[in-house]
């Protein structure tokens, strides 16, 4: 039997492998997503990715006979640890065969660096903040993935276990046919609620209308989600990183904002057309002709995808999800999307998943992150 070798990234050219690696095991997996690849290098640059300057990150390699055979990334968080006194190894861009000896001493690797920093405790997968991807699939394998969740083959959380890491937080996803007909409840909610708060819609001619909010929607979804556990405020560098990273990508008519009668963003939602079979077709390249692909899926979709949503604690519980949806309803209908999926959503994210109630959501898939204490 082959030795399994590990060997931590530290070149360029093996930064490449490691991007490389899981677009070569899945290329036949018609599920799987890939990547920008751009984008997956710059994650290990400190100029290009704001949460290296306060993470200590290693990247690792896995060998068996010859060939790259996995890879995984180890990372501490010192602002986790300063604002929220948690201290943990995170892993994450965890991938391997299905040899148990690859997926354990890619673990092995993990928890040697986790008691190198004197640290107990290990996590994952998930990446360098809350915004990252983050949950190892466990349900859903025959679903194509999104542009932003983590796809795996079924054996992964099976070698997972094996190794003795056991579930931590649990992430679900609800696939749903968004309605021809908008559920009469929802249309005179929608009025009533915008008349009571004066509360209006925005309505984007360019998406270069949307820039003076982008700010502002990242600030409401530390708002919104401020509550949940391990959640970590998004810093100005995030935010200007994310505008940068995803901002080329939306479409203005995807875009929602509702404010108040100061102009107040009060609740917003990010949706997208689906870019998964684009990323497919593209291969993880914008450039020269995987732009045509993500143009194509802009302009003739059937499915789309909710991103973010952010509403703010004042109006959480007062009706203004439904001016949301009647918007989405009208926007959605008018360019032929029959089909909307979720982001993943922490299981105990109960006020979001209410969101959904009225649509006969089926939960498609479920992700879960694995933690040790070592």
């Amino acid at each position: 039997m082959s030795e399994v070798f590990i060997r931590e990234v530290k070149t360029t050219a093996e930064i490449k492998e490691f991007v490389q690696f899981p677009m070569d095991l899945y290329k036949d997996n018609p599920y799987y997503v890939p990547s920008f690849i751009k984008d997956e290098i710059n994650v290990w640059n400190k100029n290009e990715n704001p949460a290296l300057q306060y993470s200590l990150a290693k990247q690792f390699l896995a060998y068996k006979n010859g060939k790259i055979a996995g890879r995984i990334a180890a990372i501490i968080n010192r602002k986790e640890q300063k604002e929220l006194g948690i201290t943990k190894v995170r892993f994450g861009w965890i991938d391997f065969i299905d040899d148990r000896e690859v997926s354990k001493a890619l673990m092995d690797m993990v928890i040697n660096f986790a008691k190198h920093h004197q640290i107990s405790k290990i996590e994952g997968p998930m990446g360098f903040t809350n915004l990252d991807k983050a949950g190892m699939l466990t349900f859903g394998f025959e679903k194509i993935a999104t542009m932003i969740g983590i796809y795996n083959h079924a054996y992964y959380p099976q070698h997972i276990e094996a190794l003795g890491l056991t579930k931590e937080k649990e992430w679900v996803e609800f696939e749903m046919n968004f309605p021809k007909i908008l559920p009469p409840k929802v249309e005179k909610f929608s009025s009533l609620i915008a008349e009571k708060y004066k509360l209006r819609v925005l309505h984007f001619k360019s998406k270069e209308e949307i820039l003076p909010y982008v700010k502002p929607m990242f600030k409401l979804l530390d708002k919104t989600y401020n509550t949940l556990s391990t959640y970590t405020p998004i810093t100005e560098e995030q935010i200007k990183t994310y505008k940068e990273k995803f901002f080329p990508l939306i479409a203005k008519n995807y875009v929602i904002c509702v404010v108040d009668e100061h102009d107040e963003l009060v609740s917003f939602a990010v949706t997208m057309p689906s870019y998964s079979k684009a990323l497919q077709k593209s291969k993880g390249k914008l450039f020269p002709f995987g732009w045509w692909h993500f143009l194509q899926a802009e302009k003739k979709n059937d499915r789309a995808n909710f991103y973010l949503i952010g509403i703010h604690p004042e109006y959480q519980r007062r009706g203004v999800t439904a001016i949301i949806f009647k918007e989405i309803f009208v926007r959605f209908n008018k360019m032929g999307i029959d089909f909307a999926e979720t982001n993943p959503e922490l299981e105990e994210n109960k006020s979001v998943q209410v969101l959904w109630q009225d649509y006969n959501p089926v939960n498609h898939k479920r992700r879960r992150t694995y933690s040790m204490e070592i």
